[in-house]
Formats: C-alpha cells, sequence, structure tokens
C-alpha cells in the first residue's frame, strides 16, 4: 500500500514511525511515497498518482482543499486536521460528487473512541438528573492552533444528542446558561487530556481521557488508512472502530 504523508509535522513523522514499526513486524509493506509540508501548498493531483490512500494532518486553513485535491486524485483521504468542520456539509457533497473516500476524525485514538461512546452512554443515563451541572475540559500542547478541540466538540456534540437540558456549547468563559461550556488550556508538552464532569451539590462524575504520547493517534491513523481502501463514502473512527 503506497501511502502519501500530507502535512509532516509531528503528527506526520510520528504516523511515519508506526508505519516503520508495521513494516518490521509484517510482510506487507506499507510505502511512504510522499511527504508534504503542512501548509500542502505544493500538493498537486498529479503528485497522488500511484498513491493508494493519503493521511491528512495540517491546519484547519488547508485541510478542506487538501481534501478536495485527493477527491480529484480519486485517491481515499484520512483527515485527522480538525477546526473545519462548519465546511462538513460542503466536504461530504463533494465527496459524493466524486464518488470518493474520505474518512474524518476529531481524534484517531482508539480510547478516545471508547470515551466518545462511553460518553455517548452516560448522557442517556444522566438525562433524568437534571441536579447536575455539565462541563468540558481540555488541555492540548501550545503548538494547537483551534480551540476548544475537535475532540471537545465532538464529545459536545455527542452529549447534547442525548442529554437535553442544554441545546449547545460554547467556548469558556461564558454567560450562556444553555450552552456546555468548554473549558480549553494550552500548556507546553501536552498531548492532550479531555475531562467531562458532573457535578451536583453532593457529589461530581468525572470521565477523563489522557494521551500518553502522540503514537496512540498515529496508530489509529495508520488502522483508519489500512480499512478504507476499497470502500467508498464518508465515514468516521466509529465505522473503523465498529462503535
Amino acid at each position: 500500500m503506497n501511502v502519501a504523508l500530507i502535512g509532516y509535522g509531528k503528527m506526520g513523522k510520528a504516523i511515519e514511525g508506526i508505519i516503520r514499526n508495521h513494516n518490521a513486524a509484517h510482510s506487507n509493506h506499507i510505502h511512504v511515497v510522499h511527504k508534504f509540508s503542512n501548509s500542502g501548498t505544493q500538493l498537486t493531483v498529479d503528485q497522488l498518482k500511484n498513491v493508494d490512500v493519503a493521511i491528512e494532518f495540517t491546519t484547519p486553513l488547508s485541510a478542506v482543499d487538501n481534501i478536495k485535491l485527493c477527491l480529484d486524485a480519486g485517491v481515499p483521504v484520512i483527515v485527522g486536521s480538525t477546526g473545519w468542520y462548519d465546511r462538513l456539509d460542503e466536504v461530504e457533497q463533494y465527496c459524493k460528487e466524486k464518488n470518493g473516500s474520505v474518512l474524518y476524525a476529531a481524534n484517531f485514538s482508539i480510547g478516545v473512541n471508547i470515551f466518545f461512546k462511553i460518553n455517548t452512554l452516560l448522557a442517556q443515563m444522566m438525562q433524568n438528573q437534571p441536579q447536575y451541572t455539565l462541563s468540558i475540559e481540555e488541555t492540548h500542547h501550545t503548538q494547537k492552533l483551534d480551540a476548544p478541540s475537535g475532540t471537545a466538540i465532538k464529545t459536545a456534540q455527542l452529549i447534547l444528542q442525548n442529554w437535553s437540558h442544554k441545546t449547545g456549547w460554547k467556548l469558556a468563559p461564558t454567560q450562556d446558561s444553555n450552552a456546555i461550556p468548554i473549558i480549553a488550556h494550552r500548556v507546553e508538552h501536552v498531548p492532550g487530556t479531555h475531562v467531562v464532569s458532573y457535578e451536583s451539590a453532593v457529589d461530581g462524575l468525572q470521565i477523563t481521557h489522557t494521551a500518553h504520547s502522540r503514537d496512540g493517534f498515529a496508530e489509529g491513523a495508520v488502522t483508519a488508512a489500512k480499512w478504507i481502501v476499497g470502500k467508498k463514502g464518508f465515514f468516521t473512527m466509529q465505522d473503523v472502530l465498529g462503535l
């Protein structure tokens, strides 16, 4: 399988390391045939010839153009960039028009996707417990450009689908009593921590996911790349894991 890495920053290099480990342990080797910088400005359709799948980790500003270019080239694309989800419907429609393949995720970590599922179920359980107030807190490294994180936003969206006490989310601080507050911290050398808290006058309940390194994200992205080959459609990591 030939892979193009669109975005060769810390995540791109972590993915390359996971691929190297895969090749050392398996006979079905994955070949990184292209490595493009985070800006993606030099990327062309011709450069994606002989590529079986692209893995995109760049910036919110370049992600959509990169996705569309992959679709123009007929190359399935795994999208790890966040901060572009206000254009999600546009990208899904473009994917359908091109009969292409896109798999996006706010977070490719298997643990985080289980975290999503747990919070979906917990929100259903808490529906009839109005005495609890809810907040989401996320902490990432200072090089992460978007806030709140895509993982925090995805968590809020899943909760809102199953918990009717709020109608949306807002980046904290906020005075909107109808919104789930998302508190965002940027701290050096923190891969990512997310905490969902339900608090009442008598007790508190917290669900936490802590990433110890970028390897969990990278492993999930490589797993998604292997899964999507030969498939058509608009997918998420939940499809890969069957959650």
